[in-house]
């Protein structure tokens, strides 16, 4: 299995150099140079698996037994879930009218980030102390990444870990989470923009071929081939719960449900519909709805500005990960990748070719919800299931009683099953559900947090965000 660049500038390379890759050095994103397939025996049997051994499986078709013995891969698995609070490690909730909600968030952040993240951590920790390496990662968060990112290597000796948080944007708990980390490893910035201003310094230093090279600079934003590996299992733990039965020919379709902003996990159910999965996928977004506008009418173009929404994780203009799906779909045209992106650098404004929009609109349904249809999605749910969800839960939830309240029962009961992503507990949204008239209900370790020490380094929009870093990063390495 080797990966190759979206845009094909650059050889191919294995897990390991996909691995310590943030974008590969032609500004493009690794892939596999080609998806696995599964045949109906393969999925019938894998329907008989826990969430864990499904993980398993699915990274062991990505990582050859050569970089990690299989044994060893299920190893560092079973290490990287250890310390999630569910025992299944994630948990469907059942509730009224067909509404089925994957629960992602039982890991240490309440976030769905923190499965693919703790994976990736156990894979770096393997290969650093195998080759007694020394690592800088570079972390742009809208909210859930950055606290996931330093919870999977604080406290390791042979990584540095420097987050940029977009300050006041997050959510209390959110920052927290963050800037309570008191280790030496960790170096968090409070930035005074948005997600996407945050993402400009990180780009430019790995731009840097000499810099990053030196300070062996590494992502572990979704735009690590790693993270979307083991978020595919998401889509395939979804349907074998929803899925009626697998026992007839074809498979039955489920709908998966997918919040979205940088675009990981629908990237991850695109690559496991393309293994032979039987998904029907839907994109849902907030009012920052570049992904939304694109399935819809091929408009991959900047809105004028990012609106900040109750979902603010998915407050992305930028969705990265969409460049993958591109290319996916075209057929994995390196060239017509690269044409299109370095366009879109320059104008941040696309019209995608008719062909390529076609398949696009044929492989994903996509829906926006603005603060209004979130907070009715969230009351909603609490008044029929006394169940609460976050915000970003919320988005799923209004497309799927959009779509609910226009079947007749009888017509509901024969419909495809619906499996709605929720990708972070509502615990860490507390604004969110006094606005929508809920009380909020706080785990012991959340409400710890206002009590505890913290720590970051503010960035003010007059500095060069991306001089800071560098200053920053040469200094720590002095330690090394």
């Amino acid at each position: 299995m080797e990966y190759v660049s979206t845009r094909g500038g650059v050889g191919a390379v294995d897990f390991e150099g996909a691995l310590f890759s943030g974008y590969a050095p032609d500004g493009g994103l690794f892939m596999p140079q080609c998806i696995p397939s599964l045949d109906m025996d393969t999925l019938r049997r894998w329907s008989r698996l826990s969430y864990r051994e499904l993980v398993k499986e699915l990274c062991s078709l990505f990582i050859t037994t050569e970089l990690i013995p299989r044994s060893t891969l299920n190893d560092l698995i079973d290490r990287a879930f250890s310390r999630f609070r569910h025992k299944d490690v994630v948990h469907l909730s059942r509730l009224k009218d067909g509404l089925n909600v994957l629960e992602l968030w039982h890991g240490v952040t309440y976030a769905f980030k923190d499965l693919s993240l703790s994976c990736t951590g156990q894979f770096l920790q393997y290969f650093l102390e195998k080759k007694q390496k020394h690592v800088t990662i570079l972390v742009g968060t809208s909210g859930d990444t950055g606290s996931s990112a330093i919870e999977s290597v604080r406290g390791q000796k042979n990584m540095d870990i420097f987050v940029l948080l977009p300050k006041g944007l997050c959510t209390q708990v959110q920052e927290l989470q963050m800037t309570t980390v008191i280790e030496d490893n960790v170096h968090v910035f409070a930035a005074h923009g948005n997600s996407d201003e945050i993402d400009e310094p990180i780009k430019e230093l790995f731009a840097d071929v000499d810099f990053a090279r030196k300070y062996n600079l590494m992502s572990l934003n979704s735009v690590n081939w790693s993270r979307i590996m083991v978020q595919i299992a998401h889509h395939f733990y979804a349907y074998f719960q929803c899925a009626p039965s697998l026992d007839t020919t074809p498979l039955p379709a489920v709908e998966i449900v997918v919040p979205t902003g940088g675009g990981g996990n629908i990237t991850a159910g695109c690559i496991a519909q393309k293994m032979g999965l039987p998904i029907r996928l839907v994109a849902v977004v907030n009012s920052n709805d570049i992904i939304h506008r694109t399935v819809q009418r091929g408009d991959f173009s900047l809105s004028e500005s990012v609106k900040a929404t109750l979902a603010s994780a998915m407050d992305i203009q930028e969705p990265y990960n969409m460049e993958r799906i591109l290319w996916l779909l075209s057929g994995s045209d390196s060239h017509l990748m690269k044409m299109l992106m370095e366009r879109f650098s320059v104008s941040k404004s696309l019209k995608l070719p008719e062909d390529l929009h076609r398949k696009l609109s044929e492989t994903l349904r996509s829906c926006s919800a603005s603060d209004e249809d979130i907070v009715r999605a969230m009351q909603r749910c609490w008044e029929e299931n006394r169940y609460l969800l976050c915000p970003h839960s919320a988005v799923a939830a209004h497309y799927h009683y959009s779509q609910a309240d226009g079947f007749s029962c009888f017509c509901f009961f024969f419909s495809t099953p619906r499996c709605c992503l929720a990708p972070a507990s509502a615990a860490k949204f507390q604004d969110a559900l006094l606005q929508a008239g809920l009380v909020p209900q706080l785990p012991a370790e959340i409400t710890a947090l206002t009590a505890m020490e913290t720590r970051s380094t503010p960035l003010e929009r007059d500095q060069d965000w991306a001089q800071a870093l560098r200053e920053q990063i040469e200094a720590t390495a002095q330690r090394w």
